[in-house]
């Protein structure tokens, strides 16, 4: 099993897949109200159509949205993985 190289300690990979290129396109401009951002990455999302988004995140460089959430956000431990993660 191969593993993708992980992004250095203040950035985060971020994954979007949505129905539409629209509705992904909506959420990646919210994230980015919020953190500063790679240009984003546009790939089919699979046999049903849709969408992948693929945008890197600068946690170290975030807007008032962002800042004021992680100040007081908690980690609640690790969610289990979707049936397509690993």
């Amino acid at each position: 099993m191969e593993y993708e190289p992980l992004p250095s300690e203040s950035h985060a990979e971020v994954r979007i897949v949505a129905s539409t290129p629209e509705a992904a396109r909506r959420v990646a401009e919210v994230l980015r109200h919020c953190f500063a951002s790679t240009e984003q990455r546009s790939y089919p999302a699979g046999h049903g159509g849709g969408t992948r988004l693929h945008l890197t995140l600068d946690t170290a460089r975030t807007a008032e949205p962002a800042r004021s959430w992680l100040a007081t956000s908690e980690s609640t431990g690790q969610a289990p993985a979707h049936v397509d993660e690993v």
